[in-house]
C-alpha cells in the first residue's frame, strides 16, 4: 500500500468495448487496484466509453503534499476549526499564501455552530511549491459538522460528512480534504468510511472521451485543545500519522466502495456466477492460504438439503450458490464469528410478482451480502486477529417454469418444513439455510451476524439511516448498538419476543409458513425470528440479525452499509 496508503483507478478503466473484447475475449474484469468493475461488450464494433468510478484515486495520507492541488476542503466541528486557526493552518501547514484574512472571517461567520453548513470561495493564492511564484485560483471550502446531535446519531455526524464531501469536492482535478477531529476523539477510520461513501464506483453513463482525472487526498488533523483564559496560545494541530489507523482507513474505504459498486451493478451483469467471481478475486488478492473458499452450487444444494436457497433460485439462468469464505486470523482461539449475507441478485417477487414500480431497484436486494463481503475483505486486509466465517446465500428470485410456488412446501437445511405463502418473502428462506449451515458445521462459532435488505417494514420501524437489529441476548444487542454507533453504520433494536410473534407463521400442513398473517404485528421482528428458528437447537451463542433495507441505498446508490459495522464487531486493528 505504501506510505500514503493510497489506491488508484488505472487508465484501463476507460478502454473501449472493442479493446476489452480483444484483451479479455469478450468479458472484461477491470481491477481498480483490486476493486473490480466489470463491463460486457454488446458487439465487437462497440467503441463506447463509460464513466466508471466517481473518483480516479482516493488516498489517506500522513504527511502534506502541496503540489498540484486545485481545491482544499477543511471539515470539522466549527469549534475545532476555530481552535485550528484556519488562517495560520493554510499558510504554514498547507503552504497556501495570500488568502485574505477577511475572506476567512466571512466564511467562518457563515457557519452555524450547532447546525453546521459549508462556505466556499475561489481565492487567489501563492503556492510555495510553485517555483514561478505565480498566483493560482484555488477553491477553498470550509465545512462545519453539526454539534446539535441526539444520542442515536454518530458523534461526528457521519451522514452530514458524506453529504458535505459529495457537495464540495470538485468533479475534476486534484482535491485535498483536511478532516479536523476533536482533541478528545481522534478515531479516524469511521470518518474514512463516510468519505468513501461520497464516491460511487460504478457508472455506465456513456462519454465521448475518458473522464478527466479526479484525485482526492485525505489528511486527518487532531485539533489542539481550547486555550484557557490564563493561556491564550494554542499548540499547533497534530497531523495523525498512525500507520495502523491509516491502513484501516484505506481498508474500510476500499470495502465500502466495493460494496457500493456491487449494489449499483445491474443484474444482467452481477449474476450469482459473477458474484462468486468477485469473491474469488478477493481470495486471490491475499497470499495463498489466507482465505479458504468453498461453494455449493445448483443441484448440489438440492441434494444436500438446502431447500430454501435452492427453491428460491432454481428458476434463474444462473444457479443459486452458497459461497463460504473462511479466515483464521487467530488459529489459537476456539471461538469464531460468522457473517451470513442475503445475496438476492435480483428480486422479481417470484410468482408473487412485484408491481412495476415496486420491482425497480431490486438489484439492491443483495445489499446484505455486499456489505458483509466488503467488511470481510477489509477485516482480512487489517489482519484482524479473529476467526471469521463468511457465508453468502446467492440466488435470483426469478420467474419461469421452474419457479417455486405459493403452496409449495420447502424442506430447509435445518430439517424444518416451510409452507410458502409468499414467494416475495424469499430472503428469510435463503438466510434460514445460511444460519443452519453455520450452526451445524462450525461448532466454534459463538457469534452469528446475518445481514439483509429483508423487509420494507424496517424503514417504517427504524428509518433510512438506522438498520433494525434483532438480538437473542442483551449482550449481543449492546455489542451491535456499540458497533453501529462507533462505525457510523447506525442501528436500533427491534422487539425481541419469539414466543409472542412466531404464531404469525402458523401452518396446518408444515412446521411454519414463510410470511406473516398480520402485517401490523411487528412484521420486521417476525421476519428475523423466522431466520432465528433455523438455528440449530444446540447453538448457545449470540445471534444478531441486521435488517438494513433502508440504509443500504440512498438516492438510488448503494451506500456500502455494513462494512464499518463488521469492522467494529470484529474489532479490526485501527478501527
Amino acid at each position: 500500500i505504501g506510505v500514503t496508503n493510497a489506491f488508484a483507478f488505472p487508465p484501463t478503466t476507460f478502454l473501449s468495448h472493442q479493446q476489452v473484447q480483444q484483451q479479455r475475449g469478450g468479458h472484461s474484469l477491470f481491477h481498480n487496484n483490486n476493486i473490480m468493475t466489470t463491463t460486457t461488450p454488446s458487439s465487437s464494433s462497440d467503441t463506447r466509453l463509460f464513466a466508471g468510478s466517481a473518483v480516479s484515486s482516493l488516498e489517506f495520507v500522513k504527511d502534506v503534499v502541496n503540489d498540484d492541488y486545485n481545491a482544499t476542503v477543511l471539515i470539522g466541528r466549527k469549534e475545532d476549526l476555530e481552535t485550528l486557526n484556519v488562517q495560520n493552518f493554510l499558510s504554514s501547514t498547507l503552504e497556501l499564501q495570500g488568502v485574505s484574512t477577511s475572506i476567512i472571517k466571512v466564511m467562518m461567520d457563515a457557519l452555524d455552530m450547532k447546525k453546521g453548513g459549508s462556505s466556499s470561495s475561489y481565492v487567489t493564492t501563492t503556492n510555495k511549491s510553485n517555483n514561478d511564484n505565480d498566483d493560482d485560483v484555488h477553491k477553498l471550502s470550509l465545512c462545519a459538522l453539526p454539534t446539535k446531535l441526539s444520542r442515536h446519531n454518530h458523534p461526528m455526524a457521519v451522514h452530514t460528512l458524506t453529504t458535505l464531501v459529495n457537495a464540495q469536492v470538485p468533479k475534476k482535478g486534484n482535491t485535498r480534504i483536511i478532516v479536523v477531529t476533536p482533541s478528545n476523539n481522534p478515531d479516524i477510520a469511521p470518518l474514512a468510511s463516510a468519505i468513501a461513501k461520497a464516491f460511487p464506483a460504478f457508472s455506465k453513463k456513456t462519454t465521448k472521451t475518458p473522464p478527466k482525472p479526479r484525485n482526492v487526498s485525505v489528511m486527518f488533523v487532531q485539533a489542539p485543545p481550547s486555550s484557557t483564559e490564563e493561556d491564550t496560545t494554542s499548540p499547533p494541530p497534530t497531523i495523525i500519522t498512525d500507520e495502523t489507523a491509516l491502513h484501516a482507513c484505506q481498508a474500510v474505504a476500499k470495502g465500502v466502495m466495493l460494496a457500493g459498486r456491487l449494489v449499483d451493478t445491474h443484474p444482467e451483469q452481477l449474476t450469482t456466477d459473477q458474484f462468486a467471481n468477485e469473491c474469488q478475486t478477493i481470495v486471490n488478492e491475499f497470499p495463498p492460504g489466507t482465505i479458504e473458499m468453498t461453494q455449493i452450487v445448483g443441484d448440489d444444494l438440492k441434494e444436500k438439503g438446502y431447500g430454501g436457497l435452492y427453491g428460491v433460485g432454481k428458476a434463474a439462468t444462473c444457479p443459486p450458490r452458497l459461497v463460504i469464505l473462511e479466515y483464521n486470523g487467530n488459529p489459537e482461539s476456539e471461538e469464531a464469528i460468522a457473517l451470513v449475507g442475503k445475496g438476492i441478485v435480483y428480486d422479481t417477487g417470484g410468482l408473487s410478482i412485484k408491481p412495476k414500480t415496486g420491482m425497480c431497484g431490486m438489484k439492491s436486494d443483495m445489499g446484505g451480502a455486499a456489505g458483509l463481503l466488503g467488511g470481510f475483505y477489509a477485516a482480512v486486509s487489517c489482519q484482524t486477529p479473529q476467526n471469521i466465517k463468511l457465508v453468502l446465500c446467492l440466488a435470483e428470485n426469478a420467474i419461469g417454469p421452474e419457479a417455486f410456488r405459493n403452496d409449495d412446501i420447502l424442506e430447509m437445511y435445518s430439517g424444518k418444513t416451510v409452507e410458502v405463502n409468499n414467494c416475495d418473502a424469499e430472503g428469510r428462506l435463503v438466510l434460514g439455510d445460511g444460519v443452519a449451515h453455520v450452526t451445524q458445521h462450525y461448532p466454534n462459532v459463538n457469534v452469528i451476524v446475518d445481514m439483509a435488505t429483508l423487509t420494507g417494514a424496517q424503514l417504517v420501524a427504524t428509518g433510512k439511516k438506522h438498520a433494525g437489529i434483532l438480538c437473542n441476548t442483551q449482550d449481543a444487542e449492546d455489542r451491535a448498538m456499540a458497533a453501529g454507533q462507533h462505525s457510523g453504520d447506525l442501528c436500533f433494536p427491534l422487539v425481541y419476543s419469539p414466543e409472542l410473534l412466531m404464531d404469525e407463521f402458523k401452518s396446518q400442513v408444515a412446521d411454519m409458513k414463510n410470511s406473516v398473517k398480520d402485517r401490523g404485528n411487528a412484521q420486521t421482528s417476525c421476519a428475523g425470528h423466522f431466520i432465528e428458528s433455523h438455528l440449530a437447537d444446540t447453538y448457545e451463542g449470540d445471534w444478531i440479525h441486521v435488517d438494513m433495507a433502508g440504509p443500504a441505498v440512498k438516492d438510488q446508490r448503494g451506500t456500502g452499509y455494513g462494512v464499518g459495522f463488521v469492522l467494529a464487531m470484529v474489532k479490526a486493528p485501527g478501527f
